[in-house]
């Protein structure tokens, strides 16, 4: 059970440590940002364990969760970023 609870504050720490390294509109409040942490440590651990930085039972390290995190928070930046024209051109 402690388990579980130190993974949600180890999450919610690298999640909003990575809203602060990239500034900007990002939805969700403390959830939201808590499972960015949780998201990007299994993404950190996954990349560092392909680049052989960690073993197979091995979690991924603060600073690798971290880059995990900023990592995702970027790819939803790209994915939800609508480009919009110039202004002055009709389409």
């Amino acid at each position: 059970m402690f388990h579980i609870i130190w993974i949600m504050i180890i999450g919610l720490i690298v999640g909003a440590l990575a809203k602060l390294i990239m500034p900007g509109r990002d939805p969700g409040g403390i959830l939201v940002t808590m499972l960015l942490g949780i998201a990007g440590s299994l993404v950190g651990g996954f990349l560092g364990r392909l680049l052989g930085l960690y073993g197979p039972n091995e979690g991924a390290g603060f600073i690798v969760s971290t880059l995990g995190a900023i990592l995702l928070l970027a790819l939803y930046r790209v994915l939800t970023t609508h480009r919009h024209p110039p202004v002055g051109v009709h389409r």
